[in-house]
């Protein structure tokens, strides 16, 4: 049985504030130390900031070069299992190299709404084990200039 993870922008750094251009507000990806793939099964979205009527989407994509973000320590959800490979970042005050056209999930919601998505058996998003590849997490709105939570669970 492969080991464990969650990781969320709120582990470290300042969140940073939405505009009506993509952020990066977390991403996984491959470590140089280790190349190994890891796969996400599970991510949750949400505002965090004061409740209105606003639309905000949300996208993972392809990321291939690391921006200026702060560090995230994934968290093993056994404490039994040995520390994540996978390299963590959050809170990103220079985006990364975002890989044109490769979303592979977009979900537009209320910002009074949070939303999850669950990967089907077999359907998990798959990191390459390739240096600093992996999957960022974005968000955008014409309206909400406030914060929002991004929380990832991968296993290695």
């Amino acid at each position: 049985m492969s080991a464990k993870y969650a990781t969320s922008n709120l582990l470290g750094g300042t969140q940073q504030n939405l505009s009506s251009s993509f952020k990066t507000i977390a991403a996984l990806t491959a470590a140089t130390a280790s190349l190994r793939r890891a796969w996400i099964f599970d991510l949750m979205f949400g505002a965090d900031g004061t409740p209105a009527d606003n639309v905000i989407t949300y996208d993972i994509s392809r990321q291939t070069a690391a921006g200026t973000s702060t560090a995230l320590t994934p968290n093993a959800l056994d404490p039994a299992d040995a520390g994540a490979d996978t390299i963590g970042s959050g809170n990103f005050t220079a985006e990364g190299t975002i890989t044109a056209n490769s979303s592979v999930l977009g979900i537009a919601v209320n910002q009074r709404a949070s939303y999850r998505w669950v990967a089907a058996p077999g359907s998990e998003l798959v990191i390459p084990a390739t240096n600093l590849a992996g999957f960022a997490a974005r968000a955008k709105s014409p309206a909400y200039t406030g914060t929002v939570i991004v929380q990832a669970h991968h296993r290695e």
